[in-house]
């Protein structure tokens, strides 16, 4: 009776074991091989060493001398006689002043992270309203951190708002040795990220960094606004890309994506453009789980300290994780695991539930019609 007893609780053991490892592989086993197992040798051949050496030797002085061809606002001393270690462009609506000031009091008041130097400025296009633009001036002469464009900031002109800021980067601040696009509405973890970079050590160049997208299907519907005709784009399937809401890339490769910005389809969504322009130079980008793409991330204190980004935080939480990430407190390694099992099962849980409205929503409107 001993033995049986010893047998079966070896198996139950053995049992527990194989879900813990399976719960584990079915909740980071997709980020884990993206991450370390999907990663491509990058291609180079005579056109791609041409354009690395045309963008080593980059003249923008026509741009710098006729600012007003290209920008409302510019902040051209911004970088002047500044080491930078990390540019951070945060991509704001012209009406979003209120998201800006909040910004400005948390997580982009970072100005240094173990002693290197970041640099966070506004990057907008030209609002529709008069009213607007009036507001946009006393802004910016009052925090002087507001770059703004000659075009209309609309969803139609994000790839033109790309491009004006890729050149502002290159122009203005070549001294930045990474460059971080980032939308309004995420919450950034500037220190975890500066960690992150520093971790890459020596390589300083060929980097473009963020939530990796793989085999995105263009969109061939006329009807719709992100329409994009096959003679734009007459492949079935984009190049890898970084997810827009948030990437990282070195001034290298700022410098090749602006050298070859003219030769990719501006019909092409704006972080699809950088992936086409990535891949005319030979890039390969680096997926890293940490940063969250589109989704949004359910707070968690360790969590938060974890990973890099999270989109669509709220006012309220940003206030708080910007609270909580500064108090002092660190994260044990068992905190940390907690943090990001309760997150990461909350976010897929989020996630299922807005599938479930959006469905029963569709389903309504094709009901009523």
């Amino acid at each position: 009776m001993q033995v049986t007893f010893c047998r079966l609780r070896t198996h139950q053991w053995c049992f527990i074991l194989f879900n813990v490892i399976l719960f584990h592989a079915l909740l980071f086993g997709a980020d884990f091989v993206e991450e370390y197992f999907l990663r491509s040798l990058p291609h180079v051949d005579i056109k791609i060493l041409e354009i690395k050496n045309k963008a080593r030797k980059l003249n923008m002085e026509s741009v710098k001398s006729n600012l007003s061809k290209y920008y409302v606002l510019s902040q051209p001393e911004a970088c002047n006689g500044k080491t930078i270690f990390l540019l951070s462009l945060i991509f704001s609506s012209p009406e979003n002043g209120t998201r800006r000031e909040l910004i400005r009091k948390t997580w982009g008041s970072v100005t240094s992270v173990q002693g290197y130097p970041i640099l966070t400025l506004f990057a907008l296009g030209m609002p529709a309203l008069l009213t607007t633009q009036e507001e946009i001036d006393i802004e910016s002469q009052k925090n002087n951190d507001i770059i703004e464009g000659i075009f209309l900031d609309s969803s139609e002109n994000q790839t033109l708002k790309v491009i004006s800021m890729t050149q502002w980067a290159v122009a203005f601040c070549p001294n930045a040795l990474f460059i971080l696009k980032v939308d309004e509405e995420m919450f950034v973890n500037l220190p975890g990220l500066v960690d992150y970079l520093l971790s890459l050590k020596e390589h300083l160049e060929g980097i473009y960094v963020g939530r990796v997208i793989h085999q995105d299907i263009p969109n061939r519907d006329p009807h719709s606004q992100e329409f994009v005709p096959l003679s734009e784009y007459p492949e079935k399937y984009y190049p890898d890309y970084c997810s827009g809401e948030a990437f990282i890339m070195s001034q290298d490769v700022a410098q090749m994506v602006y050298v070859v910005s003219n030769e990719a389809s501006i019909m092409v969504p704006a972080d699809v453009f950088v992936g086409i322009c990535a891949k005319l130079v030979g890039l390969i980008p680096i997926h890293s789980s940490r940063f969250s793409g589109e989704r949004h991330i359910v707070y968690n204190r360790c969590c938060y300290k974890f990973i890099f980004t999270s989109s669509e935080a709220t006012d309220a939480e940003t206030s708080l994780a910007w609270r909580e990430m500064n108090d002092g407190k660190k994260c044990s390694l068992f905190e940390t695991y907690y943090g990001l099992i309760s997150c990461k099962l909350l976010t897929y849980l989020n996630s299922f539930r807005r599938f479930r409205v959006g469905t029963v929503q569709g389903s309504a409107v094709h009901f009523g019609e």
